[in-house]
Formats: structure tokens, sequence, C-alpha cells
């Protein structure tokens, strides 16, 4: 796509990234920061009339709110905000399979901070995206060219 990339997961602070180290699943009092971080960045980004790609574990509906209209979103039910501080246009791709299909990339992963031990945690947190969010689901089942162009066709289309 030509299009910045920003994995979220470079953006935990120490403390969470420990946590997770240590097998501990993060809550949303240690979430929210994160997201709110990454929201400043997805604005920066849009004010610069940058498209981007973020790879992030929103895993909950109110953490995709923050996503896109910020810290605002915490407080309030509705996505979109009046004035300067309108919602970004953001288009969620979950992608979405098997447990063991998840643990499995999960085994394969080298070097990272989240242990497979967490995924029953994280899987548990999940809130699958819902109507009225702008969203397409993905299957994880999909080679990973089917993922991509899946997920291309859908910003191209929408």
């Amino acid at each position: 796509l030509g299009w910045k990339f920003y994995d979220a997961d470079d953006y935990h602070s120490p403390e969470n990234k420990r946590k997770m180290s240590e097998g501990i699943p993060l809550n949303d009092e240690d979430r929210i920061p994160w997201l709110c971080e990454l929201h400043e960045i997805l604005r920066r980004e849009d004010s610069s009339r940058q498209d981007v790609v973020l790879a992030c574990s929103a895993l909950k509906k109110m953490y995709r709110r923050i996503l896109a209209s910020g810290a605002s979103a915490i407080e309030s039910n509705q996505l979109e905000q009046p004035g300067e501080n309108a919602a970004l246009k953001i288009l969620f791709a979950h992608l979405d399979g098997p447990r063991d299909v998840i643990a499995g990339r999960l085994e394969k992963r080298k070097g990272h901070f989240l242990p497979p031990g967490l995924l029953k945690s994280q899987l548990d947190t999940l809130e699958p995206p819902s109507a009225p969010e702008n969203f397409i689901t993905v299957s994880l089942e999909k080679s990973l060219p089917e993922i991509v162009l899946e997920i291309e066709n859908a910003i191209f289309q929408g």
C-alpha cells in the first residue's frame, strides 16, 4: 500500500511489557494510556493526510472507540465527536480463527514479550466488532497473501 506501518506492541510501557512477559494479563487501566497514545499517533498521521496501518489487539469495543476518538471515548458511548475532535475514519480488520490456529501462530513467534499462555485471557476479553463499527472479519485460516488481499479489497471498496 505504501502506507506507514505501526505495531502497537512497540508502544506498550515497560511496565505493561513486564507484566505480560510474566504471564499477567493487562486490564483496562493498563491499556487505556497505551490506546490514547496510539490514537494520538493516528490523529497526527491523519492531520498530515498520511494513511496508516496499525497492528493492534483492540480487543474491546471501548478500545476501538478510544483509537478512533481518543480519551473522550472513555466517558462517551458515542463514536463521533463534534468539531475538531471528530472520530478518525478507521477500518478495523478483525482477524478471527480457531483457538488452535491462533495458538500455533503464537508458538512460532520468537522474542516477543507476550507468552502464548496469555491467549486465553485475550480471547476472554475479546468483544468482536459489530455494527455500527466499521469493520471486516477475515479468517486466519486463509494464507497471509489471501488475508492481505481481502483487507486491501475492503479498503479500496469502502
